[in-house]
């Protein structure tokens, strides 16, 4: 079992920033990916960055330039910094992380409950 708690979420102004945190903890060996997804409401969850455990990025197209993920892979974390932020950003956000249990196991597919970001015009 894995958990992922993030933290973080809350009502800002556009052009104000924020800082999303993704903390994992349970029965973990390694962790390839980590990343973030957002859901706006009536609408399909979609990525909006992911590191992978190398520490290469992805990004969304509509958020490159304003936010940055980055993770620690000691303290098994990740950050998303939301800097520029539009209301088009309100949404809630969700961690997601791929999980390996053991050495010899496929990684499995973790996510959090989701913060709640708002930005208002």
């Amino acid at each position: 079992q894995v958990h992922l708690v993030e933290s973080g979420g809350g009502l800002v102004e556009a052009g104000g920033s924020l800082r999303l945190s993704c903390a994992a903890s349970g029965i973990i060996f390694s962790i390839n990916a980590m990343g973030w997804y957002r859901q706006a409401p009536g609408k399909q969850r979609q990525l909006v960055a992911v590191v992978s455990g190398r520490g290469t990025t992805t990004y969304a197209d509509s958020v490159k330039g304003r936010f940055t993920i980055s993770r620690d892979n000691d303290k098994k974390t990740a950050v998303l910094k939301m800097n520029s932020l539009k209301p088009e950003d309100t949404a809630d956000y969700y961690c997601n992380a791929d999980v390996k249990s053991d050495a010899f196991s496929a990684p499995l597919s973790w996510w959090g409950q989701g913060t709640q970001v708002t930005v208002s015009s």
